[in-house]
């Protein structure tokens, strides 16, 4: 199945290399707002706090309408940047509450985690602990949100519930999965952010949300099957044909096909 979805994602990238490298052309350039802005206005900080917190909040929000765009190239469709101005007014929401949970994971790894550890005591050392391995077991969890409010829900509480749910689930493709969102991007840098970029990780986390669905809409019709024994090769039989296979050829002059 992992190996499909690689696959599969490096296909849709390809194959919307423009569209890809323009969304993440859109992301550099709201980043760049409340990066280089409040500089600019030191006779005027509260302006300047404005333009950096609202800044921030836009990039969220933009990453999540992005994913609701993405979302028609996983299903073996297109979008147009009509439709992702349009999926702005819907993504905003979750843009917002993914900015809060990236404030919150950041208080605590900056702030109170070296608070506790500064306190030099076993209980100290133990709550800092904790803390931090709710961090990353809420960045395991939490990497498909977007992805899940996309496909699957909008409601806060049940998008976490299914984030956690996927996540104890699937604890190893969700590590897998973070681990390649990390070098996807260590990837971009490369590449000047362009391509792949956080668009392109965000694509691969639509792809894998979706294909894993696939075990669930399984399991739902086979109650009683194994849950380790999950028939990934037949559930994938109509995903491989859709896909189809290239040469390096077909990738280079696709035309010549």
């Amino acid at each position: 199945m992992v190996g499909f979805l690689l696959k599969k994602t490096f296909f849709d990238l390809w194959d919307n290399l423009f569209r890809v490298a323009l969304l993440n052309l859109g992301f550099l350039a709201s980043v760049a707002v409340p990066l280089f802005i409040p500089p600019l206005l030191p006779s005027l900080p509260v302006l300047g706090m404005l333009v950096l917190g609202v800044g921030i909040l836009w990039c969220f929000v933009y990453l999540a309408a992005t994913a609701l765009s993405l979302k028609a190239i996983s299903d073996y469709g297109s979008f147009g940047f009509g439709d992702f101005f349009m999926q702005v007014q819907h993504a905003w929401p979750s843009g917002i509450v993914m900015g809060g949970f990236v404030f919150l994971g950041g208080i605590l790894l900056r702030v109170v985690i070296p608070f506790y550890l500064g306190l030099g005591s076993v209980i100290g050392l133990l709550v800092a602990a904790m803390i931090f391995w709710t961090l990353v077991l809420g960045s395991l969890s939490l990497q498909f949100f977007l992805a899940i409010r996309a496909r699957l829900d909008t409601k806060l509480s049940k998008i976490i519930k299914k984030c956690l749910l996927i996540f104890f689930d699937n604890p190893l493709f969700c590590i897998f999965s973070c681990v390649y969102c990390l070098l996807t991007l260590g990837l971009s840098i490369f590449l000047g952010f362009l391509f792949p970029g956080p668009a392109g990780v965000l694509l691969y986390l639509d792809e894998a949300l979706r294909l894993r669905l696939l075990k669930y809409d399984w399991l739902e019709v086979n109650a009683d099957a194994n849950r380790r024994k999950i028939p990934w090769e037949v559930l994938l039989i109509e995903e491989r044909e859709k896909t189809g296979t290239r040469s390096f050829k077909s990738f280079i002059f696709p035309w010549k096909d």
